[in-house]
């Protein structure tokens, strides 16, 4: 292994997904001399398998409800199907422009990038392309990959992960979705939307069962109303492949056959065989563990991302390889509080929160100082206009701030900066419902419910 000891990086980087580019870009911003190690592209599983293409899928599935559904706005229009490679040459080219333009902030920002596959070597070095690249300090970003069950193979045909389902060449006219997480109903919704038949299984008793209990009913009600079947409250048994499809199995017997089964079940930590163990780096189910200040037990190497198990959000990575970069410059870094990252689930209705659930709020103030309220979209103009409906729940402490906001509908993902403002600035419904907020926007539901929560309601009942 050809050492060039002449070169010492103040930071070597291994992963040049959303947490690993994020501590790159801020840290030669601040003076560190900068190496970023990639294997594949930068911009990792978020701009190439993730949000970025997933929400662009998302979004030519609305357009094709607009166009079955505009008769009811006074529009005629005709919808003849999907095009599935025009689809895709639509949501590639999205991914090819943002990653151009990540490709030059790097070169902007004079960080040596480096592709190819790399594997820790020491707690200073990193080994890739028969090359050791030394570091003063290490910072693991390998990220994630689909997971899946004890015994069940995804073998990219009929069973696939979401990896396959981003790039499948057809509109499959039936499928299983396994998992009513984040991404099992963003996939669920987008096939709906193109025309699929759609079944949603989830071993828990709800739908994106990390949310609100209030906000996963609402998107059962509005899923049922859309035709997306689910199955609540039973776990996966097994499945095989029929004549021309596959049927899955539950614990209680229960039968489900379909065309294709996608795997849902969350993603798993890429860490296997890249030398961490070696190096005394502590691990936790392939996770590697780290501090308030994502630093590991070893003094010269940090983990961010999906990686570490803290929220697997592409913002979350941003946050926390700032928070990195920052530290290793000198600057005073503040400990994310991940109660308050935006959370959201681009599905139709989308479904978005900041904070705390009511549940969680009980349990850590007590039931009898606790206040809940939901302000329900209806009575909002712009959602009226745009024909959508759901509601705003506040979670608040008796008599002092607001801790959770939990909002289903369309847009409501837009409607998620305020409401992590509210959080983390601690505000009281009456210091909330004192802004004025625009008319008609979908914006202003959020001043209503907090006008309601200081006991003021304007276009809603007592």
């Amino acid at each position: 292994m050809a050492n060039d000891a002449s070169t010492v990086f103040d930071l070597v980087i291994l992963g040049g997904g959303s947490g690993g580019y994020a501590a790159a870009l801020r840290g030669a911003q601040l003076g560190l001399d900068v190496a970023l190690i990639e294997k594949d592209k930068v911009g990792g599983t978020c701009l190439h398998r993730g949000c970025i293409p997933t929400k662009a899928l998302l979004h030519a599935g609305e357009i094709a409800d607009q166009a079955r559904e505009s008769e009811q706005f006074g529009v005629k229009a005709t919808f003849e199907g999907i095009d599935v490679p025009a689809v895709h040459k639509y949501k590639d080219g999205v991914i090819a422009g943002l990653y151009k333009g990540l490709q030059g902030l790097i070169a902007s920002r004079k960080v040596t990038y480096i592709e190819g596959t790399g594997r820790l070597s020491s707690p200073t070095s990193v080994d890739v392309n028969g090359q050791r690249i030394q570091g003063r300090h290490v910072l693991l970003a390998t990220g994630s990959v689909p997971k899946s069950l004890p015994g069940l193979e995804i073998d990219g045909n009929r069973i696939i992960s979401s990896d396959h389902a981003l790039v499948l060449d057809r509109v499959p006219k039936s499928a299983i979705i396994l998992g009513g997480g984040v991404i099992g109903v963003e996939f669920a919704s987008a096939w709906k939307s193109f025309g699929s038949d759609v079944t949603v299984i989830e071993g828990l008793k709800h739908l994106v069962p990390v949310e609100d209990e209030n906000s996963s009913k609402l998107l059962e009600r509005a899923f049922r109303k859309r035709g997306i079947k689910f199955n609540l409250g039973t776990f996966f048994q097994k499945a095989e492949y029929t004549q021309d499809g596959v049927k899955v199995t539950l614990a209680d017997g229960k039968e489900f056959e379909a065309e294709v089964l996608l795997v849902a079940v969350g993603r798993g930590p890429v860490s296997q065989g890249l030398g961490y163990e070696e190096q005394g780096v502590a691990m936790d189910r392939g996770y590697v563990l780290v501090d308030e200040y994502m630093r590991t037990n070893v003094p010269t190497i940090s983990a961010v991302g999906d990686l570490v198990p803290t929220l697997q959000l592409a913002h979350v990575g941003f946050a926390e390889g700032i928070l990195v970069a920052e530290r290793l410059a000198g600057l005073k870094v503040v400990p994310i509080d991940y109660d308050g990252v935006p959370r959201v689930t681009y599905c139709h209705p989308e479904v978005a929160s900041v904070g705390i659930t009511e549940a969680k709020a009980k349990e850590i103030y007590g039931a009898d100082k606790v206040v809940a309220l939901k302000y329900n979209l209806a009575g909002n103009g712009k959602s009226k206009i745009l024909n959508t409906s759901g509601e705003i729940k506040l979670v608040q402490v008796k008599d002092g701030a607001v801790v959770g906001v939990h909002m289903v509908g369309d847009r409501m993902g837009e409607q998620v900066g305020e409401a992590q403002l509210i959080y983390n600035w601690e505000a009281l419904p009456a210091e909330v419902a004192q802004l004025i907020h625009a008319h008609p926007t979908q914006n202003e539901a959020m001043g209503e419910a907090h006008l309601a929560l200081a006991g003021k309601p304007l276009h809603s009942h007592d």
